[in-house]
């Protein structure tokens, strides 16, 4: 009988924002992985125990992204953070061997290339998903098929007051997918009186995407596509963060069988 495999060693950035403190419950949660350290200067000193009582008593979260995964050497780092240090922390851990999971948004294509060129360069993979969600990736795959089949199309997204980035990225992912999958440009609505400019939101090829920040939303998405005499409504809704954590989980079993940057969960389901 063949030995069972080490769990993979998991560091977790960003520990003590919502997403963070979701990472490192369901990380604890799993046989096959280990939490080895975690990283935010929010939670700097304190125990990972305030989050979890199944995490190691002596586990202290860091402040210093190189200097910790120096010390814990992990094998993946799961990314919750923010739009502004995100690409530096993973081209740090990539620099390092690290594999990467990303589940911050805002990432420029320049900054995706930037990662990509640098996981090549030191062989190792990064996956970046602008959602976790197992439905919101069936949203999306939903929506780009449904898009040959209807000229014109918005989309309508909700989230937390306190998301930093607008429009998310799980919208901006659709608009993309549904831009790949298309034969023919998409359709505009002709608004002659704009009397509150930007009230039909932004727009990508004639695609309108509506960011919405209120509290009591976690996250929310709406696919609208508009036809002769009718209207298709693809539609997701979050009702816990819990929702992310499948697929997350799915990104560190598999990334450090990939090459390079991948974008997008649903490559990898």
């Amino acid at each position: 009988m063949e030995p069972s495999p080490e769990p993979i060693r998991v560091l977790v950035c960003g520990a003590w924002g919502q997403m963070g403190r979701q990472a490192v419950a369901a990380v604890l949660s799993e046989p096959d992985l280990t939490l080895v350290g975690a990283v935010d200067p929010a939670g700097q000193g304190h125990p990972l125990t305030e989050i979890d009582a199944r995490a190691p008593a002596d586990l202290c979260c860091g402040r210093m992204l190189g200097a910790t995964l120096d010390e814990t050497e992990p094998q993946v780092m799961v990314d919750f953070t923010s739009p502004a240090v995100v690409r530096d922390n993973v081209e740090t851990a990539l620099k390092r061997g690290v594999a990467c999971v990303v589940g911050t948004t805002g990432l420029s294509p320049t900054d995706l290339q930037v990662i990509d060129r640098t996981a090549r360069r030191h062989q190792t993979a990064c996956v970046v998903a602008p959602n976790f969600s197992l439905g919101a990736v069936l949203m999306m795959r939903f929506a780009a098929e449904a898009a040959n089949s209807f000229d014109f199309v918005e989309i309508i997204e909700r989230h937390h007051e306190h998301k930093a980035d607008a429009p998310s990225g799980t919208a901006l992912r659709t608009a993309e997918l549904i831009r790949a999958a298309r034969k023919r440009p998409l359709s505009a609505a002709t608004t002659t009186h704009d009397k509150l400019p930007g009230s039909r939101g932004g727009a990508v090829d004639n695609l309108h995407i509506h960011a919405v920040r209120l509290p009591g939303y976690v996250a929310e998405q709406e696919v609208i596509f508009g036809g002769r005499g009718e209207v298709l409504r693809i539609e997701h809704s979050t009702t816990s963060r819990e929702c992310f954590m499948p697929g997350m989980l799915l990104a560190i079993r598999k990334v450090r069988e990939l090459e390079g940057l991948v974008v997008g969960l649903e490559n990898i389901m």
